[in-house]
């Protein structure tokens, strides 16, 4: 039952061959974007000039008494952020809706708050953007999300 030489590097050769196409398939497999993962970021990363989407919850009561709870987002930039990373701390965000600045200004560490996702970053100099308010858009440069 021996196999011959050329029986045997025939064999070597599938195995070689094998192996590169799993090693090829290993490198062309990226990990599949799922809509859920997108920039979701801590409370506490939140800075000044980022572009967010804040999920906020919102209890609601029907005519019937019933309470149904569902999530609103609410998407503009921030303008300034107030005490740091304490349990009071706040941020500012801004948004034009049908041509009217609307403001909101959301408790970071509440748990009303589901989840914030970066949309983009702007590239600042200062640390509250009040002038923003003012029309100053074309000064702002935006950043590159990695």
């Amino acid at each position: 039952m021996s196999e011959t030489k050329e029986v045997k590097k025939v064999k070597e050769k599938k195995v070689k061959n094998s192996d590169k196409n799993d090693k090829k398939e290993e490198k062309t497999k990226k990990p599949a974007k799922n809509s859920q993962q997108k920039n979701i970021i801590s409370p506490s990363e939140i800075k000044s000039g980022m572009i967010v989407k804040i999920y906020q919850k919102i209890k609601e009561v029907n005519p019937k008494g019933e309470t149904k709870e569902r999530l609103q987002f609410f998407e503009g930039t921030v303008l300034a952020r107030r005490n740091g990373n304490e349990t009071g701390a706040t941020i500012t965000v801004r948004k034009i809706s049908n041509g009217v600045g609307v403001e909101k200004i959301f408790p970071l560490f509440s748990p009303t708050i589901a989840k914030v996702e970066l949309l983009q970053k702007i590239k600042t100099r200062r640390a509250k953007l009040y002038f923003i308010r003012r029309g100053y858009k074309k000064r702002l440069k935006k950043e590159k999300i990695a």
